[in-house]
């Protein structure tokens, strides 16, 4: 998982090092750059938002008797729920102090289990991106040079996948924290903040974290009513059928370029197979077979040869002629550098012709519009 998060960590800040890179700066200062943003930005984040978070939690913590009590009174006003009412109001603290006391330890153990990884994790990725030229060297040095080309293609679109997601993921995050923040905010449920930190943060599991987020705003919010309680809770679930339905297959599949159908059956199938680290990883893999499906150009059984895939090879084999050309005689590192080079010029052409297909479709289509 540390090689993971450290492939996920090189794909997503990869782009700003290549930017840096093409305005003459050297890639060590470019990293140097990239990284001291990127943990100034989260250690930033973290002293803004934590201390708050943390005194917002005790807030609740000591108004847990009134938030409790408030949900027994409206539970007792109905003969069905008067037994539960009851029952909330005997909760025995002493069982449940040991009991969190243990869980709070577990959990303070997984959390600097976590931290460590992570830690490793971005180390790792420095040196992956600082190393770059000499470990893709040996990774070209064991593959015949005949495919070179292709495994660029790979690379450079294994890059982007995973770029992609980790964009997607973030900004579904913070979608949903600040939507939870504006909504407590405006229905003026105290500890909105914290509150909404956690939602964000929960919105990383798919179908899971909406449960484990609609119960706390749902609580602090039924101490200004029912109404309101109803109101937050009817908006939380409106949102996330939205983000559901619409907002991730919209992201997701536009970064990752997988149809909607394809999104959702991944996330069902990374879910039962791998639990919550199934989940997380199930966009990204399924992107990643199809483009290799496609790069590895695999004839499945149902398609024929269509005019396009006749001209996709036609480049690949003028590409090959000319990474052999002018690679010939080079060490396997300089070789991979000619070859990545080949092939993301090849990439930009690409899109090139598809942009100029989708001009040209769009100005077909308004003629007949007007029509």
């Amino acid at each position: 998982m540390v090689l993971v998060m450290a492939l996920m960590i090189v794909g997503a800040l990869s782009p700003f090092v290549t930017w840096l890179e093409k305005r003459k700066v050297r890639r060590v200062f470019a990293l140097c750059v990239v990284f001291g943003i990127g943990v100034a930005l989260t250690a930033s984040l973290t002293i803004l938002t934590i201390p708050t978070v943390i005194e917002q939690f005790k807030t609740v913590a000591e108004n847990e008797g009134e938030y409790r009590e408030t949900v027994a009174s409206y539970l007792e006003q109905s003969s069905l729920t008067t037994k539960l009412a009851d029952e909330l109001r005997d909760i025995r603290y002493t069982e449940l102090l040991n009991s969190f006391k243990t869980t709070l330890l577990s959990m303070g153990v997984g959390v600097f289990a976590i931290l460590a990884y992570s830690a490793a994790a971005v180390f790792l990725a420095f040196y992956i991106m600082l190393d770059r030229d000499r470990l893709r060297g040996a990774l070209f040095a064991v593959v015949p040079r005949a495919h070179h080309i292709r495994l660029s293609h790979i690379l450079l679109n294994l890059e982007t996948i995973v770029g992609s997601y980790i964009r997607g993921q973030l900004l579904t995050c913070v979608m949903m924290g600040a939507f939870l923040f504006v909504l407590l905010l405006a229905c003026r449920v105290p500890n909105a903040l914290a509150i909404a930190v956690f939602g964000g943060v929960m919105d990383l599991l798919p179908y899971i974290g909406i449960f484990l987020t609609i119960g706390p705003a749902v609580l602090a919010a039924s101490v200004n009513g029912p109404v309101i309680a109803g109101i937050v809770f009817a908006m939380i679930l409106a949102y996330e059928e939205l983000e559901s339905r619409l907002l991730v297959p919209l992201v997701y599949g536009r970064t990752l370029r997988l149809p909607s159908s394809v999104v959702f059956f991944s996330l069902l199938v990374g879910t039962a197979l791998a639990g919550i680290a199934g989940a997380l990883l199930a966009l990204p893999l399924a992107a990643a077979i199809l483009m290799l499906i496609e790069e590895l150009r695999v004839e499945l059984p149902g398609e024929s040869i269509q005019p396009k895939d006749i001209v996709q090879r036609q480049e690949d084999h003028r590409a090959e002629k000319e990474y052999e050309r002018r690679a010939e005689s080079m060490p396997a590192k300089e070789a991979a550098a000619v070859a990545v080079k080949i092939a993301d010029e090849a990439k930009m052409k690409e899109r090139e012709i598809e942009k100029g297909v989708a001009n040209t479709e769009e100005e077909e289509r308004l003629p007949a519009a007007s029509t």
